[in-house]
């Protein structure tokens, strides 16, 4: 296979990885296809497909933000099953993610991600590949070092039309195992980035980010 990064939306790559995603996620968590225009295109942000003759069967999108030290994981994809594409991915996300750190002379506290609560938000088909089963990801994530962190957490939809997605946790995966809590300020400092682009916010993100404000360390948990 090969870790191909895709830049641009006329990539005909990248109109495959799209057709995955709607095939695989709910439609509120996937970007429109000309609204992708912008990310692909900052350096902020690193897409790549995993690709076998010619075909995307995998996907990852994740950030680093050196001003934070952190780290985040958008969304693995696997779109064929049996053939190593999470550990694909996995493996060259970070060897790239560490080059990028050392790029930029930084420091990398750990990585962010969202990861679905099948326990509370019902069942998701994710287009039918066993791999992406949210209680299969879920277990993946936790032997991964994945411990979500100890709040209620809600989303803007990325459809930008001010609804909240729910059935998440956020979670995080430290460079220390040992590492107990994260203080609930660089939190509150992430989310408030990664989210600036989304205008349309629900009542019930904004509570929560003002709950975030008021918090001092949040407990890391097992998932």
């Amino acid at each position: 296979m090969d870790y191909i990064r895709i830049q641009t939306i006329d990539d005909p790559l990248f109109a495959q990885m799209h057709r995955m995603m709607q095939t695989i996620f709910p439609g509120e968590e996937v970007l429109a296809f000309d609204l992708w225009a912008e990310p692909l295109a900052d350096e902020g942000l690193r897409v790549y497909v995993a690709v076998r003759e010619g075909e995307v069967v995998g996907a990852t999108e994740y950030r680093y933000v050196p001003d934070l030290q952190v780290a985040m994981t958008d969304f693995t994809i696997i779109g064929r099953e049996q053939l190593g594409v999470g550990p694909f991915l996995a493996r060259r996300r970070r060897e790239d993610l560490l080059r990028w750190v050392a790029a930029e002379k930084g420091k990398l506290l750990g990585m962010f991600a969202e990861i679905y609560n099948p326990y509370v938000s019902g069942d998701h088909e994710f287009g039918g590949v066993k791999a992406m089963n949210p209680f299969v990801r879920r277990e993946v994530l936790a032997h991964l070092g994945y411990r979500r962190l100890d709040f209620a957490y809600v989303h803007p939809s990325w459809n930008n039309d001010g609804e909240a997605v729910s059935g998440l946790d956020l979670c995080f995966l430290s460079e220390d195992p040992e590492q107990a809590d994260l203080p609930a300020s660089l939190v509150h400092r992430f989310l408030s980035w990664y989210y600036a682009i989304l205008p349309n916010k629900p009542e019930s993100w904004t509570a929560m980010m003002d709950g975030l404000a008021e918090r001092g360390e949040l407990k890391l948990l097992p998932l």
